[in-house]
């Protein structure tokens, strides 16, 4: 899996572009975008806007403030006419370009600021954000102008498992897409009026970053893929594939919650992921969450289970729905006790490894071990 998204970037600008000069002799000024309050041309020119900002920021790699890029088009002092229709097309076809590069050259680990809805996205977020803003602000457009646009489906499909994570999918991507932005509806679905995009989670600690796995790259990664990582020898271990196609069975069955979900262990010194942690699911209505983790063989050894784990947990903890972590481990694999131990989990009481055995058929052979957070001290 080695899509950095730059080349969908382009087709997406090219899809949008192709359409939108079929009726560039059209008024773009005096026709509202859709059901957006902009005109056709206000949308047009939001759209180089938003790519030229995007672009600005993964390749400053600011990180912590969002630096405002603002495409005009109305001339200047200095003489110039304004755009017109094909001139605008001609700055989106700059900007998408713009955008394609950065994302192209950008280095996988790099990450830049966006403020939802955890303060940063990497390249192929940036990339999907891109193609989110032609895409459907092209169809606001094609709308106003009473045109039929529909971009190939490998597009929005794109989109929505990169930054839809939330989002159950459906047969049709881009009418799911569409729906999940406002803009459709779809059978069995409430109508939304508000929505977000969702970039994933990255919590970072001395030696690694824990990054939340798209389902995207769940899918790959369960099919045998690297997921889009490149991974230290022996990796992904079993492990970490079997918790990757659980992300995609709760993706598809529309209960995964991307902080809830797999995180990929990439070491900061060389970029090379070492192993999976995570969750199995949400947490229960007690606010109890079971985690799990694995390791690549030749990652072993060096605390970086340890590390990770002490940093999920303090993650979790914080959060009030959160009260008690857990996890089960073989009676016979000491060197997963003592990780847990390390990170602060204690052996469960007779009583609750009695209880889980009852109520979620736990396995005579696996320990029981807990983690409880503030309010259960």
């Amino acid at each position: 899996m080695r899509n950095t998204g730059g080349e969908h970037v382009d087709e997406a600008v090219a899809s949008a572009v192709a359409l939108l000069r079929t009726v560039a002799d059209r008024d773009w000024d005096g026709v509202r975008a859709g059901r957006l309050e902009w005109s056709c041309r206000r949308t047009a020119a939001h759209i180089a806007s938003d790519l030229i900002a995007y672009a600005g920021q993964l390749a400053g790699r600011a990180q912590d403030a969002y630096v405002p890029f603002e495409i005009t088009l109305d001339g200047t002092e200095d003489g110039l006419d304004p755009a017109d229709n094909d001139g605008i097309l001609q700055v989106i076809e700059a900007t998408g370009t713009l955008l394609a590069a950065a994302v192209r050259t950008t280095p996988r680990e790099v990450r830049a600021f966006h403020p939802y809805p955890f303060r940063s996205a990497n390249r192929e977020g940036f990339a999907a954000m891109g193609i989110a803003e032609v895409l459907l602000h092209t169809y606001d457009i094609a709308e106003g102008l009473d045109l039929a646009y529909e971009p190939p489906a490998h597009l929005p499909e794109y989109v929505l498992t990169r930054i839809f994570p939330h989002v159950q999918p459906g047969s049709d991507h881009w009418r799911t897409l569409l729906w999940a932005t406002g803009r459709g509806e779809l059978p069995g679905r409430a109508p939304l009026a508000e929505w977000r995009w969702n970039n994933n989670l990255v919590l970072p600690t001395e030696r690694l970053t824990l990054q939340g796995v798209t389902p995207a790259a769940a899918a790959d990664l369960s099919a045998g893929g690297d997921g889009g990582f490149e991974w230290v020898e022996g990796g992904p271990f079993e492990g970490t594939r079997q918790a990757a196609g659980m992300v995609v069975k709760a993706y598809e069955g529309g209960v995964h919650r991307p902080e809830f979900g797999l995180f990929a262990l990439v070491r900061r010194d060389d970029g090379l992921a070492v192993g999976g942690m995570g969750f199995h699911g949400v947490p229960d209505g007690d606010g109890a969450a079971e985690v799990g983790y694995d390791l690549a063989e030749t990652a072993r050894g060096n605390g970086f289970a340890t590390e990770a784990l002490r940093a999920l947990s303090e993650w979790a903890q914080a959060r009030d729905d959160v009260r008690t972590l857990f996890a089960t481990i073989d009676h016979d694999n000491a060197a997963s006790q003592r990780v847990i131990a390390r990170a602060g989990f204690v052996r469960a009481t007779v009583e609750e490894e009695r209880t889980a055995r009852d109520e979620h058929d736990l396995d005579q052979g696996l320990r029981l071990y807990v983690l409880r957070g503030r309010q259960e001290a």
